[in-house]
């Protein structure tokens, strides 16, 4: 994999930030951007502002050949093929420069849907676990959009439990085909994509991969779906009826289908956030410029404290979903250039920080969700009307809680891949857990690092719902809820902090860290105390909260005050920064 000089840093392990303690120098931020990184976002960018925004009314009335010919301009510019490797047509970049693209390209959503379902998980399946003749036949059409490429996984009765897809795949009597049959739900780029990544159950059981190309015949989307948003992206069902696809079509090893379907998700999950991330950017701009603009009582409304609260939260949550967003792409670069691209080694550089990848989907997209919201309310009225920005962006932001994996499936993802990993020893959450019983037993240490205390409140949370649930723990799902939730709150707090250490002198990064990690302790002392009131009772109980008292204390911040001076700053720019 080419890179583009990003700083080395150490190979970490998926999930290891609950057990360990990192530097700042030890993860990948914004500020490690080189100077290629900022030229590939500024092309991104520039193709976006210059032709797709301008034709966005247009491409709302589902004008799907000009949305075709908006993906063959961006694979002109390189922006389809960040991942495929140079042999295929590719530019072979790391996965810095993919994510800044999905970054940039989401100005307009319905374009950045079309864009990540085309070149993300369209593209990903056949780039990770093609074969060298399945990568040389496609990549190099996908990677210049000579060929649409989308991603048939849902079924209507198979949305999140994927694995109970009806979809079948028989072998035809010459042994030649997979005669396909069955409908996928919600397919972004259905309606005009020339080729389809298809799950279906070999025999009704194996679930398998194949590549399916429209011109196999047998293959048709249905109608367009009508939806609350994203307007101008295709969104249909597909339907195979005897679909004849060559055995040699099949993708990666029959029977084994959950595997590139998983793991293509996680990068899914990475790349939305990173859509959500742009699109939070974006809110602000425009709010602020609105909130400057609009007078009420002889005043701007950007002068009122509760908007002030609106906008400076706004940029805290851009800040913490930024500095995760490219933590955990910088792992998955360090990964990734291990010098091992073979299918295997690429499963798991993927696998390895699916964990980080679901509180990432999930992080940034609720963030997203609070920016689109309270941007309706600074706009007033007129964010309730469709000639004003916040009511497609509020439209359009909701899907992302439904899309890769919906936020509670994820929310329950994130807890039993830490369980499964603490089981197997490759996560030593036992161990740290133990180490803090001892710490428990010992009294107060004084010590009132927040982040530090966050971390050992979710062993001291985990340790007492697996005591009294064991292997039953799945069906907690309030609990398994309230646990992933500390988790968020302890891998976005300790990144703020770790990445103004690294700005520095940063007064805004500063400021933002305060109020986020501040208010971080109070939510995890929430989830905590509902956690443990389910799991235990009487005297355990009373002794446990008296414990988790012990290690929410933390010093007073005036995070009023430091709102405002977040807002007052970004009023000053304009826009998001740190």
């Amino acid at each position: 994999m080419a890179t583009v000089a990003a700083p080395a840093l150490p190979r970490i392990k998926g999930g290891a930030f609950l057990v360990e303690d990192r530097s700042a120098q030890e993860i990948f931020t914004p500020e490690d951007f080189t100077e290629e990184h900022l030229q590939i976002a500024k092309t991104a960018n520039d193709f976006v502002t210059e032709e797709v925004v301008p034709h966005a009314e247009h491409l709302e009335h589902k004008d799907y050949e000009m949305m075709r010919s908006l993906l063959r301009k961006a694979g002109e510019l390189g922006l389809l093929s960040m991942d495929i490797p140079e042999e295929y047509g590719g530019l072979e970049l790391d996965k810095v420069s993919s994510v800044l693209v999905s970054e940039y390209v989401a100005k307009y959503a319905s374009f950045s849907g079309a864009h990540g379902a085309h070149s993300s998980i369209g593209t990903h399946p056949i780039n990770w676990f093609g074969t060298p003749e399945q990568k040389a036949k496609y990549l190099p059409k996908v990677a210049s959009a000579e060929l649409v490429a989308a991603y048939c996984l849902s079924e209507a009765h198979a949305g999140s439990d994927a694995l109970a897809a009806r979809t079948r795949a028989d072998l035809s009597p010459d042994g030649k085909h997979y005669i396909l049959n069955g409908e996928k739900m919600w397919i972004t780029n259905g309606g005009f994509a020339d080729l389809y990544i298809v799950f279906a159950k070999v025999g009704g059981e194996k679930f398998t991969a194949f590549i399916v190309e429209k011109a196999f015949g047998g293959i048709k989307p249905g109608a367009e779906e009508k939806k609350m948003g994203i307007h101008g992206s295709s969104t249909t069902p597909v339907i195979m009826s005897d679909c004849k696809v060559p055995i040699e079509n099949v993708l990666g090893e029959v029977g084994r289908g959950h595997i590139i379907a998983f793991n293509v998700l996680n990068m899914g999950r990475l790349k939305l956030a990173a859509g959500a991330v742009g699109g939070m950017k974006q809110t602000i701009k425009h709010s602020l410029a609105y909130a400057q603009e609009r007078t009420t009582f002889g005043k701007p409304i950007a002068s009122y404290g509760l908007i002030q609260h609106k906008l400076a939260q706004m940029a805290i949550l851009a800040y913490a979903s930024e500095g995760i967003l490219y933590r955990t792409t910088g792992m998955i670069d360090t990964e990734f250039q291990s010098g091992d691209h073979s299918v295997e080694a690429s499963r798991k550089a993927i696998e390895e920080y699916a964990v980080e990848c679901a509180i990432n989907k999930v992080f940034a997209s609720e963030a997203l969700g609070y920016c689109a919201d309270e941007s309706v309310q600074i706009y007033g009225g007129y964010g309730f009307h469709a000639d004003y920005p916040p009511e497609r962006v509020y439209r359009d932001a909701r899907i992302n809680r439904i899309f890769e994996g919906t936020n509670e499936i994820n929310r329950l993802l994130v807890v039993d891949m830490l369980m499964k990993r603490a089981m197997k020893n490759e996560l030593p959450l036992m161990a740290a857990g133990k180490k803090l019983q001892d710490e428990i037993m010992a009294g107060p240490s004084g010590v009132t690092d927040p982040v530090a205390n966050m971390k050992k409140i979710f062993l001291f949370a985990a340790d007492a719902a697996m005591k009294k649930y064991m292997t039953n723990l799945k069906d907690q799902q309030e609990v398994i809820g309230a646990l992933t939730n500390i988790v968020f709150e302890v891998f976005a707090s300790e990144t703020a902090r770790l990445r103004a250490q690294k700005l520095g002198n940063s007064a805004q990064a500063n400021d933002m860290t305060g109020v986020y990690v501040h208010d971080a302790v109070g939510k995890v002392e929430a989830e905590a105390k509902a956690a443990l009131a389910h799991c235990c009772e009487g005297d355990d109980l009373r002794a446990r909260l008296a414990i988790l008292k012990r290690f929410t204390k933390q010093e007073s911040v005036d995070t009023i005050e430091a709102r405002r001076r977040i807002c007052g700053r970004l009023l000053e720019r304009g826009k998001y920064f740190v």
